[in-house]
């Protein structure tokens, strides 16, 4: 269908603003001043401040997929899921989040805190600095989505209520096809350097390789167990330090739906992989290689921690205790089947990451070749895994190098 909505400009912003009263009080639309950023692969993106210094960002859908362009359409309700999880994050998350101002759904507008301050986390790993404490927050985040959203604290007709409510088709599509179809089919999305055609190659000759794949595809499309963000990966997610600790917000969740907790591990999991190779091909200093191989570790002990602490919390008290333990278990390995699945598609597919790809000649090769291969044996060994060590230890054998 076609959509008649006015898309915004930075000169039509601060009318926007002045007439809408839930923005209009926290910045003076007569002294703000626009910036466009939105340099991602959706959507339209202002950073705006006025004269005193407060801020806004606004965040409106396009119609199409900005990446391709508008021969590719796309429902600009991608911005109501997007607002849905900002919703369920604020709720019980907000500390993990911007802050959330609210949604135009007449002009699919998100309004939230401005965060022009802090840096993408992605951009801050491929530049070699240390953010402490990032891994945690995210593992947290997950995990109180993962328990508030889910059959652990919701009654059941609400628990199907929302699931009902937050199906995302479009934007799922997305996801199956980029993540878990297409880097095994010879498709114009797809693309690599020459050097990394044999790892390509093996991956789609590999018969238990692509059937693990194919296990979690249908995972993905039919395991509604919480509201997940279904794109939190290193570039969505901002960072600054306050002393020596590092704190981490989740942005861009217009991917969100009930889907299955592992996958938003998993997607961390997966960029983790990415900036472990990278730091490995660039030569970084010990500290950094080290705590970059321990951001698995690190997600998933906070995870797991934060799990534990609401357990005792949980609405249905049939839910036993071993059953939990069961649960835990199986969410790690989810995560670090996910998780290369995500990786390795960030070399094969369409929307690459930055982190590999703008390494070049024999460090780009090495460091692409170790993803997949990392990635590939995650998927298939990920049933014998029992803790987070068990994929560090993979990435370790497979860079070369010590992470972790």
């Amino acid at each position: 269908m076609g959509w008649d909505y006015m898309l915004l400009t930075p000169e039509a912003i601060p009318a926007y603003v002045a007439g809408t009263p839930r923005l209009a009080g926290l910045v003076d639309p007569a002294t703000l001043q626009v910036r466009e950023v939105g340099d991602g692969n959706l959507n339209l993106v202002f950073v705006c401040r006025d004269a005193d210094g407060r801020g806004i960002c606004l965040k409106q859908s396009l119609p199409y997929v900005r990446l391709v362009g508008e021969s590719w359409p796309l429902t600009p309700h991608r911005a109501t899921a997007e607002a849905r999880g900002y919703d369920a994050a604020a709720e019980w998350a907000p500390e993990f989040i911007p802050a959330w101002y609210g949604f135009d759904p007449d002009r699919f507008i998100l309004a939230m805190e401005n965060l022009d301050h802090e840096t993408i986390w992605r951009t801050a790993l491929n530049e070699g600095l240390m953010h402490p404490g990032v891994e945690d927050d995210m593992g947290r985040y997950v995990a109180r989505l993962a328990f508030y959203t889910s059959v652990f604290n919701l009654e059941q007709k609400e628990l199907k209520g929302r699931i009902a409510a937050s199906v995302n088709p479009e934007l799922c599509e997305i996801t199956e096809n980029l993540v878990f179809t297409e880097p095994y089919l010879d498709h114009d999305h797809n693309s690599w350097r020459p050097g990394v055609e044999p790892a390509v190659m093996e991956l789609r000759h590999d018969e238990r390789h692509v059937a693990e794949v194919n296990s979690l595809k249908v995972q993905f499309m039919t395991a509604a167990e919480a509201l997940i963000h279904g794109d939190l990966h290193t570039g969505s997610v901002m960072v600054e330090m306050d002393g020596d600790r590092g704190h981490g917000k989740a942005i861009d969740s217009e991917f969100c739906f009930y889907g299955p907790v592992g996958f938003d591990l998993g997607a961390l999991f997966g960029n983790y992989l990415a900036a472990m190779a990278r730091a490995a091909a660039r030569g970084r200093p010990a500290d950094f290689t080290g705590w970059v191989g321990g951001l698995v570790s690190g997600t998933w002990a906070a995870f797991e921690d934060e799990m534990r602490r609401l357990w005792p919390e949980r609405s249905h008290r049939f839910l036993n205790d071993l059953y939990f333990e069961d649960w835990l278990l199986k969410m790690l390995r989810d995560g670090a089947g996910f998780g290369g699945c995500k990786a390795i598609r960030r070399i094969i597919g369409l929307a690459k990451v930055s982190d590999i790809e703008t390494l070049d000649g024999d460090a780009h090769v090495a460091a692409a070749t170790a993803v997949l291969r990392t990635g590939s044996r995650w998927i298939k060994e990920r049933h014998g895994f029992t803790s987070s060590s068990d994929l560090e230890e993979i990435a370790r054998d497979v860079i070369g190098v010590e992470v972790g």
